[in-house]
């Protein structure tokens, strides 16, 4: 049977939209769907939901969650027979996180002399640099730049590959990116080809891939992922970084942060920096 594309949209007010975005993020059928949550209209208190199935029981699925949440209103859109995804990141602006600027080939004339430059194509892999979790990196990896340069670097998760790419055209020789879906691993390497950066992106689940632990330690992990693999995965990138060593996590809505926080705190990790973005948080966090 084949799945025509849809959209569901849930609009209501903030914490009940961010409760329901929260208990999609562990719920067995629901936490690997694509969605963002934002402020959709700041004076009358909405905030929207955009998340988008791949198949018929996760559209289900997403349909008997958000309907059920008391307060939210939902819709579904039917979406054209099209690569959507493309056609809507084309659209997007340009992006300023700190020194860098994210754009696509649509605004390659518009890029500023005194920025890093990060040309990232619209594709089916996450990371455009237009999420408040992409964003969140961006800001804390400028931040850290201010004080120190960083060799080896970790992107857990890499999507794109905006990360590792990033630390690549800052400096760092070695930048290893790592995603569980083979198609981001694909589109990362391009975009590595793009922006003349020497970053190596492997297809892997968690840190155990030769290509990672090789290169280990490292100065620098960048984890952009969700709440719960980044609690999972808290004593593997605590092992892979060398003592005094950074983490950057993010994927997780502000809410979550003292739930991730704290697993770091257990490990070992002394809290840097928190930064809030829209509903997302990014942590900093360093190797005691």
């Amino acid at each position: 049977m084949t799945f025509d594309p849809v959209q569901i949209i849930a609009r209501g007010p903030r914490d009940i939209a961010e409760a329901a975005a929260a208990a999609m993020d562990v719920h067995p059928v629901l936490e690997g769907v694509t969605y963002s949550i934002i402020e959709e209209d700041e004076a009358k208190a909405v905030w929207r939901i955009d998340a988008f199935p791949t198949t018929q029981a996760e559209s289900e699925a997403l349909s008997a969650h958000l309907g059920a949440a008391p307060g939210l209103k939902v819709t579904i859109d039917k979406l054209a027979d099209a690569d959507w995804l493309a056609m809507a990141l084309s659209g997007l602006p340009p992006v300023r996180a700190g020194r860098f600027f994210i754009y696509g080939m649509h605004d390659r004339g518009r890029t500023p002399p005194n920025a890093v430059n990060l040309r990232i194509e619209a594709g089916a892999a996450f990371g455009t640099g237009h999420h408040g979790t992409t964003v969140g990196c961006l800001i804390a990896f400028d931040s850290l730049l201010k004080r120190r340069r960083f060799g080896r670097v970790l992107d857990v998760g890499c999507g794109t590959g905006v990360l590792a790419i990033a630390a690549a055209r800052t400096g760092a020789p070695i930048s290893v990116g790592t995603d569980i879906d083979r198609v981001s691993v694909r589109i990362a390497r391009e975009n590595a080809k793009v922006n003349h950066a020497a970053s190596r992106f492997v297809w892997a689940n968690g840190l155990g891939h030769d290509a990672v632990r090789q290169r280990a330690p490292y100065d620098l992990v960048f984890a952009n992922i969700l709440a719960r693999p980044l609690v999972s995965l808290s004593r593997d990138i605590h092992d892979a970084l060398k003592p005094g060593g950074v983490a950057i996590l993010s994927g997780l809505l502000r809410h979550q942060s003292r739930y991730v926080l704290a697993a770091y705190l257990a490990k070992g990790f002394a809290l840097e920096r928190r930064i809030g973005r829209d509903a997302w948080a990014t942590l900093i966090v360093r190797r005691r």
